[in-house]
């Protein structure tokens, strides 16, 4: 795991770097930010494969405690009779003397609140004096103490961004006086750049920071560029298959997937599934109504930082670029760390953890 000691932000330990690495004016809309792995683990795609490896010995696993929370009324129009509750587990800081702040955590498209980016993320902000609150998203989650897809009848869907937002009102709330921030990565820097622009509207409590990774901001550019590689296309499909099985035997009466068993890809699968069992028309209309624009980034009043690779398969560069710098928006991109990587070897670690926390210490 990345420290301050061992980050590769420290030339002494960069490895091989090119000599052209360094921080600099990488284009009108952003930094270039050294990255510097390895040659032989610089490629994308081996940068996204490495980020599976999961902490051997987490703190945050040791200390974590689940906690159910209510979300609001569920406006997936499948139960409006049942608020919706969310699962998510809180790690109060180690030290209680020395507590930081308080920062949320939030996961991406099937991953969950015990995925590996998140626990290294989680242990690195945890050693450094903060308390954490690793959110998990409708139908998501580890299957450790409630079958994921169980707590909801409705399933889950991009645009439910109002369970979300109260719950993270009730997230922060347990800071008390103490600053909060919002951490997130794909799928999850996605939606903390949208709970950043809900907060313009109605505000959360002592919000100081957001940070996001390699975000969607387009989900339907994301969708594509998964169906266009093989091993991403059937990876996430296995993944989606798995979770909608589940979704389906616990309300047999309510889902029907087996038309979409026959689909074999992300964009048709969504297209079906949004025509079934959403209110939206089509896919495409669906990806619209929670993709992030530049005006909705532009408007954040919150200090954000928005951190991309060059070299990410799954969120393509042109639509982080699209965005522009401004007082509250801080955009960084690497030259390599592929979708959600940012990893080295020799001896095995994390640049994003000791990132992530140089962003919060900025604000917090």
């Amino acid at each position: 795991m990345t420290d301050a000691s061992s980050s590769p932000l420290d030339p002494n330990n960069a490895g091989d770097v090119d000599a052209s690495g360094g921080i600099g004016t990488d284009s009108a809309n952003a930094q270039r930010i050294l990255f510097g792995p390895r040659r032989f683990v610089r490629q994308g795609h081996v940068q996204t494969l490495l980020a599976r490896r999961r902490p051997p010995d987490s703190v945050t696993l040791r200390t974590e405690q689940a906690m159910l929370l209510d979300a609001g009324p569920d406006e997936s129009g499948f139960d409006p009779d049942h608020p919706v509750t969310l699962l998510g587990y809180y790690n109060p800081a180690l030290r209680p003397t020395r507590q930081r702040g308080l920062v949320q955590i939030m996961h991406g498209w099937h991953g969950s609140s015990h995925s590996s980016d998140v626990l290294y993320i989680s242990d690195m902000l945890l050693k450094a004096g903060y308390s954490v609150f690793r959110l998990n998203m409708r139908d998501h989650g580890p299957n450790l103490h409630f079958a994921r897809g169980a707590l909801n009848r409705g399933m889950f869907l991009g645009t439910l961004l109002n369970e979300v937002a109260v719950a993270t009102r009730t997230v922060a709330a347990l800071a008390g006086d103490r600053p909060f921030a919002l951490v997130g990565g794909s799928l999850g820097g996605n939606f903390v750049l949208r709970l950043g622009d809900a907060h313009n509207r109605e505000p959360i409590p002592n919000l100081r920071r957001i940070v996001a990774i390699c975000p969607a901001v387009r989900p339907d550019a994301a969708a594509w560029a998964i169906d266009n590689i093989t091993a991403y296309r059937l990876y996430f499909r296995a993944r989606w298959m798995q979770s909608l099985r589940a979704k389906q035997s616990l309300f047999p009466e309510t889902y029907n997937f087996a038309a979409v068993e026959r689909l074999r890809a992300i964009v048709p699968m969504t297209e079906a599934l949004v025509r079934d069992y959403s209110q939206w028309q089509n896919a495409q209309e669906y990806f619209d109504h929670y993709s992030v624009s530049p005006q909705m980034v532009a408007g954040l009043r919150v200090p954000t930082t928005i951190i991309a690779a060059r070299d990410d398969a799954v969120i393509p560069i042109a639509d982080i670029e699209a965005f522009a710098p401004s007082a509250n928006v801080d955009i960084q991109i690497t030259e390599t760390g592929g979708h959600m990587g940012f990893v080295d070897v020799f001896p095995y670690r994390r640049w994003l953890p000791g990132a992530i926390l140089e962003e919060l210490e900025r604000a917090l």
